[in-house]
């Protein structure tokens, strides 16, 4: 994948970035067998709306987004976001992971997925926390297909919260430490 650049969002991207969450999220819960859930639908593009403004708000202190470009059609087709720990993860852990960055909004435009982009997302971050002295962090997912991909690049998840989104439908926690982490392929 050439052409691709990555970097801070800018004030002028949000719009362009409401409109890629919504993509992605609905994209996903299509794919994922979903798509009659509308509230929940919302709520999971509200509250991307709501990191992005937060990475603003703070200018990346509470929360750091990347995105990626194609700059041949100057088309934002990637993000990724880093931020403190969920309550979801939160609570799903007794608190555990309470003081630990969660790797969130790895999200990939649908017409550039598997191709990579993800992963290269990934390696940038993990320079990021090098960078910034980050040691530990935590990632979760319920979504049956980002789950399969988390697995491969993770192994296995460090708490599984069997039938927790209804029956077959599990939630997954990963708890990694950052210099553990090759660069992943």
């Amino acid at each position: 994948m050439y052409n691709i650049e990555i970097r801070r969002p800018r004030i002028d991207d949000n719009e362009e970035l409401y409109q890629f969450f919504c993509t992605v999220i609905k994209d996903t819960f299509a794919r994922e067998g979903l798509a009659h859930l509308f509230h929940d639908i919302e709520n999971e593009i509200e509250s991307k709306k709501q990191y992005l403004k937060d990475d603003f708000d703070s200018n990346g202190k509470s929360r750091y987004f990347l995105i990626a470009s194609d700059k041949k059609c100057h088309k934002m087709i990637g993000t990724i976001e880093y931020g403190p720990a969920s309550e979801l993860i939160q609570i799903c852990t007794d608190g555990e992971l309470k003081d630990l960055y969660e790797v969130g909004t790895v999200f990939v435009h649908p017409d550039y997925q598997r191709r990579g982009l993800g992963t290269l997302l990934l390696n940038v971050m993990f320079l990021t926390f090098l960078n910034r002295g980050i040691k530990e962090f935590c990632l979760d997912s319920g979504y049956n297909s980002a789950q399969k991909i988390w697995k491969k690049k993770f192994g296995e998840p460090d708490y599984l919260l069997k039938d927790y989104w209804g029956k077959g439908q599990d939630h997954m926690i990963w708890r990694r430490c950052t210099d553990d982490m090759p660069i992943i392929l």
